[in-house]
């Protein structure tokens, strides 16, 4: 398992996000790309622009043994505080963007506010781990828009207003997002076979694609051990469930 340097660990604390470089060997990029095909076999997309799938995964699932082999889980707890353990994800998020979609986002959203959970409460996380199977070396490639840092402005945000504030969508403006300082959107860029940890609370959205490759990235949900317990502390304290 390779160490994340310094720089890696305070990139994630401060801007909300991280990408580490090959991670995926080219053989699981190509095995996760023949997982992927064959999904859109069974469900074709239909024209340009995002398509999503959502599989449970079990210990069958091709998916979840990609996560297991790829050590997913080892280099995401390095973001997280020692005492920590993370939970396996129960699923995943296929992520097809075919081009061309001139698309640019008017404004970031949070995961997990519509629909709510069965308990009325929303389906919080600790942090989105992205598998990226196709390049993201370009812009406007179907890139992931990041807001550097709103992590660290989202939970001022809950922490004044209480964290039951994360289930007033209607407050929020834009995309649902609180009407926060926001700077300038990231594109965020890097090779196939890297990985990316975004921080729950981080402002994203997805970019069109002006080029001529679809693109295809894998997103785990990952949860640390208590978190749905404690989900109201950790969105008030963004840094909670992180190493220091």
């Amino acid at each position: 398992m390779r160490p994340l340097s310094g720089a890696q660990l305070t990139q994630f604390r401060t801007q909300g996000y991280v990408v580490v470089p090959d991670v995926l060997t080219e053989a699981q990029v190509a095995a996760g790309r023949r997982v992927v095909a064959a999904m859109l076999d069974r469900k074709p997309p239909e024209g340009a622009g995002v398509h999503f799938l959502w599989p449970q995964l079990d210990d069958t699932h091709p998916l979840l043994r990609l996560y297991r082999s790829a050590g997913i889980a080892d280099l995401a707890a390095q973001v997280l505080r020692p005492d920590l353990a993370l939970l396996e994800p129960d699923q995943a998020q296929v992520a097809i963007t075919i081009p061309p979609w001139p698309h640019r986002p008017g404004g970031p959203h949070v995961d997990g506010l519509t629909p709510c959970l069965e308990d009325g409460t929303p389906g919080t996380f600790t942090l989105l781990a992205g598998l990226w199977l196709t390049s993201h070396e370009e812009v406007d490639r179907g890139n992931l828009y990041v807001w550097p840092g709103t992590h660290l402005g989202f939970g001022a945000y809950l922490a004044e207003r209480g964290a039951d504030a994360l289930t007033r969508v209607d407050d929020m403006n834009p995309g649902p997002y609180p009407d926060i300082p926001l700077g300038d959107p990231v594109q965020v860029t890097g090779t196939a076979g890297s990985v990316l940890f975004a921080h729950y609370l981080l402002a994203h959205n997805i970019g069109g694609h002006f080029g001529d490759v679809r693109r295809e990235t894998l997103y785990y949900r990952l949860r640390a051990d208590g978190h749905r317990e404690r989900w109201r502390e950790v969105v008030a304290q963004p840094l909670l469930e992180f190493r220091s």
